[in-house]
């Protein structure tokens, strides 16, 4: 994975996120039309109009307010397996299944090494097994149609720590769930393009605004 993928994750419970007045996402897409000729010498014919198409919005930070996110909290200090959770500092679980380096405000920034040729979106999250299986990770939007995500979870064995790598087709709200055997864990995040000063102090993150 991108260098700066591993880096942004890892300071994700510490960085800042900056939450109004930007927007990102994909250009505006335009659709035409063509204009059906008659036959010749007579009355020209043309097929039923269909409902007109609308262009497709970017997605902006405004839309985050309509996304349920989920918000990570520290793993407690009661759970000796703590420290072996990459993300312990921002993570959500139950008694079977741990996620780990959720981002604050529940608002992922994908910065541009972290677009593939395709458009699709990646981030790193991490996760804890306290029951026997191999984890797979599923997952739908919330806000607008899209394909479902995958997840990269391979080598890792049948407990404990698993990393893994998330991606998403589109920027917007996503449900993600993670599954070892029969136990299961559901998180939502809200995914959008942006910047990341890596340099500062404290790692700041900005959506849809060029550095």
């Amino acid at each position: 994975m991108p260098r700066r993928l591993i880096v942004a994750t890892a300071l994700a419970a510490g960085m800042s996120v900056a939450l109004l007045g930007c927007t990102g996402g994909p250009a505006r897409t335009a659709t035409s039309s063509a204009t059906a000729a008659g036959p010749a010498g007579g009355s020209s014919t043309s097929a039923p109009a269909g409902p007109a198409r609308r262009p497709a919005r970017p997605v902006a930070m405004a839309d985050a307010r309509h996304c349920p996110v989920t918000m990570g909290h520290p793993v407690p200090r009661t759970k000796p397996w703590r420290e072996g959770l990459f993300g312990w500092q921002s993570a959500y679980g139950n008694g079977a299944l741990w996620v780990g380096a959720l981002w604050p405000n529940g608002v992922v920034i994908i910065t541009p090494d972290n677009v593939d040729p395709a458009g699709q979106l990646e981030m790193k999250f991490g996760w804890y097994r306290l029951t026997s299986g191999f984890l797979t990770i599923t997952g739908r939007p919330l806000n607008a149609p899209a394909p479902p995500l995958s997840g990269r979870t391979s080598g890792y064995g049948l407990t404990g720590f698993n990393a893994s790598g998330v991606i998403f087709p589109a920027e917007g709200c996503w449900q993600v769930t993670g599954r070892v055997g029969r136990a299961a864990l559901t998180f939502v995040t809200f995914v959008i393009k942006g910047h990341c000063d890596f340099h500062a102090a404290r790692t700041r993150c900005v959506a849809g605004r060029a550095r």
